[in-house]
């Protein structure tokens, strides 16, 4: 008998094939809406050096608190990545010969030493799309736009939040919030939504906010975006010129592809992350258990200009998709939506050769097909197939193989088809209807 436990880690899970059926439908999905708007497959490595991770370019304080941190046999200082732009920003430093504007998503799994919720653990895979070379917030309204396609191809019910870090950063000058602290009241106001209204003022009063600065914040970002324009109309605040400038901008893109239904202005909305510069944005779920963000992104201009720090710009943006959080509210609209891979399942009796040519062929016309290997009474397998799901079988016998036809029963309306036994396409194009 063993000592050790066997078990997962915490935050750490076994994909069962129903459940991984799920997955795999969801990142095909987004793949294909990714190259739909012209991005491009790249993988970089899951370990990484942790002063790149860490480098002041790589996301701020509060996210290197979750980095696994480890080490080699050598004594080099590795970690594991925690998100897939990093990883990106050192890819476009590397290589010297990438045409811009570069576009490019990645699939591939993130780790995070963080508290574990639905649709939040330890070890998950991010799903990003990312495209530097391009300063004009076209792009920041067409990212929004693919959020827009590929929530739609899934059926869920959401709405895209966004804002501008220009302009909040604009409204902390003007409530008197000094430089060295933008980071940490930004990391704050990340967490409007999770904590209440007396907790974020103690977290802002710990951090050295007076009490009038905290009612100024308040008072702004009660106005709603209508209202800061009018605050602001003839405002000399340049942060928030520009911020109120691209909000405006990204806005009119929007009503123009005729998607602002599906959007709005948040002001509270930071993401803590200190690498944005501009637009940012997350996307929620509506009437569904899963709280947190399923998606979520924005501008970040400066990570790969000091990356590469070879004297030229490279502005960049991307956002994220949240597979197991998408996985989670999927799961709520229908578990059993995913159950079954099979389109036909073939039994057959004392004819295995016969059978698992019939199989063969029929793969060969895109039939997703299995046969049965063991010997159990007929009636249980039949029942097993019903069960699984599985809405068409061919019960193989001598009989059959002789008089060179078979019988192909559907599941769902229990009719019968007699098919020749070398129809292939006849069978194929039968029960892929």
């Amino acid at each position: 008998m063993r000592d050790v436990e066997i078990k997962n880690v915490k935050g750490t899970f076994d994909y069962l094939p129903k459940e991984q059926k799920m997955r795999d439908y969801v990142t095909r999905t987004l793949s294909d809406v990714f190259e739909m708007f012209g991005y491009l497959p790249v993988v970089t490595p899951t370990l990484c050096y942790y002063d790149v991770l860490a480098s002041k370019y790589g996301g701020g304080a509060e996210i290197l608190k979750e980095v696994y941190k480890l080490s080699d046999q050598g004594k080099r200082d590795l970690a594991l990545r925690y998100d897939l732009t990093v990883p990106f920003a050192k890819l476009i430093a590397l290589t010297k010969d990438l045409s811009m504007p570069f576009k490019r998503y990645e699939i591939g799994k993130v780790f995070r030493d963080g508290p574990v919720k639905i649709g939040r653990n330890r070890e998950f895979i991010q799903c990003d799309v990312d495209v530097v070379g391009i300063k004009d917030v076209l792009v920041d309204a067409e990212l929004i736009s693919l959020y827009v396609f590929a929530f739609d191809s899934f059926g869920i019910d959401y709405v895209v939040d966004y804002n501008n870090r220009k302009l909040m950063t604009g409204i902390l000058e003007e409530c008197g919030v000094c430089h060295e602290k933008m980071t940490e009241v930004i990391t704050i106001i990340d967490k409007f939504k999770k904590l209440t209204k007396e907790d974020i003022q103690k977290e802002f009063q710990n951090v050295g906010m007076s009490h009038e600065q905290i009612e100024s914040l308040y008072e702004y970002f009660n106005l709603g975006f209508d209202g800061i324009l009018e605050r602001f109309r003839n405002t000399s605040n340049e942060m928030v010129q520009m911020g109120i400038q691209e909000l405006q901008e990204v806005q009119n893109y929007l009503k123009a592809l005729g998607i602002q239904e599906h959007t709005n202005i948040d002001l509270t909305l930071a993401r803590g992350l200190n690498i944005y510069t501009g637009t940012v944005f997350e996307v929620f779920a509506k009437n569904s258990k899963v709280t947190s963000a399923i998606g979520g992104g924005g501008r970040y201009d400066n990570i790969i200009t000091n990356f590469v720090d070879d004297g030229n710009e490279y502005p960049a943006i991307g956002c994220s998709f949240g597979l197991d959080a998408i996985v989670e509210v999927l799961k709520e609209q229908d578990e059993n939506r995913f159950r079954n891979n099979l389109d036909l399942f073939i039994v057959p009796l004392n004819t295995k050769k016969e059978s698992l040519k019939l199989a063969n062929e029929l793969r060969k016309f895109g039939v997703k097909v299995d046969i049965q290997y063991n010997a159990r009474k007929l009636n249980k397998i039949l029942n097993s197939v019903d069960r699984a799901g599985i809405p068409y079988v061919i019960v193989l016998g001598e009989d059959e193989v002789q008089n060179k036809r078979i019988q192909l029963k559907c599941f769902y309306d229990q009719a019968v088809y007699e098919l020749d036994i070398d129809a292939y396409a006849d069978i194929a194009k039968r029960v892929q209807n």
